[in-house]
């Protein structure tokens, strides 16, 4: 789970953690392949989840659609012959992370719609992160359902693709969240909730691995290559 690629903001800025130097990216992305892994958008990475298929991959994504993973992490993966998903807030492309701003947090702008298509062109994947990035459980039920189903229309129209794979902004989610977002049509979900994914887990509950500006190359390969991450493996409790 990665949100920016860039340079991260100053120090004391809120969340600065949160963004990941883009020579750390690539030093990260290259471990991977030199360690025999395939880095999958979650599309790809489904056969894997569902036992139907074996190997070392894994999944690559990231929360919001910075314009700067389109810069900065995009010519990284291409060039490795690596694939991911990036979660869109549907109706802000071309806007900033809005939601942040009120804590202090630095703008950063949003993938505009050509920038979109050029990821998805390329064979990267476009996943919902709902219209305008909302809490889904302190909205109402009809809230929430129009925020999960129309932000998929919406992004099939512009894109003119299949959007199957969502996630819960902030990581709030409940089993009604969760069903919704089945009832939606989307394949599978993933939430901020800590460890690898297994293969008995719920497809609408899926955990990550968070990568933060302070993951060491030593960490990100034990996060990501060796059951450290079950060690600490949070489930979702409603």
């Amino acid at each position: 789970m990665y949100h920016q690629v860039g340079v991260p903001a100053p120090k004391g800025s809120p969340y600065r953690g949160l963004t990941v130097h883009p020579t750390d990216f690539r030093r990260q992305m290259t471990w991977l392949k030199r360690l025999g892994y395939r880095g999958l958008s979650m599309a790809q990475l489904m056969p894997y989840l569902r036992g139907e298929k074996q190997g070392k991959v894994v999944g690559i994504s990231f929360d919001d659609g910075y314009r700067n993973v389109f810069q900065n992490a995009m010519p990284v993966l291409d060039e490795l012959g690596f694939t991911a998903t990036n979660y869109i807030v549907a109706r802000h492309l071309d806007g900033s992370n809005f939601w942040d701003q009120p804590k202090g947090v630095p703008h950063s702008g949003l993938m505009s719609l050509p920038e979109l298509r050029a990821w998805v062109n390329a064979g990267h994947e476009a996943g919902s992160h709902t219209l305008d990035h909302v809490h889904l459980t302190d909205v109402s039920s009809e809230i929430a359902h129009y925020q999960i189903a129309q932000s998929k229309a919406e992004l099939q129209e512009a894109l003119q693709v299949e959007v199957s794979a969502f996630c819960y902004p902030y990581g709030d989610q409940n089993q009604g969240i969760r069903e919704q977002v089945r009832q939606a049509g989307y394949l599978n979900a993933t939430t901020t909730n800590r460890g690898l994914a297994r293969l008995d887990d719920d497809l609408f509950d899926l955990p990550r691995v968070t990568v933060s500006r302070s993951t060491n190359i030593l960490r990100f390969l034990q996060k990501c290559v060796t059951r450290l991450e079950d060690k600490r493996r949070t489930v979702s409790r409603s």
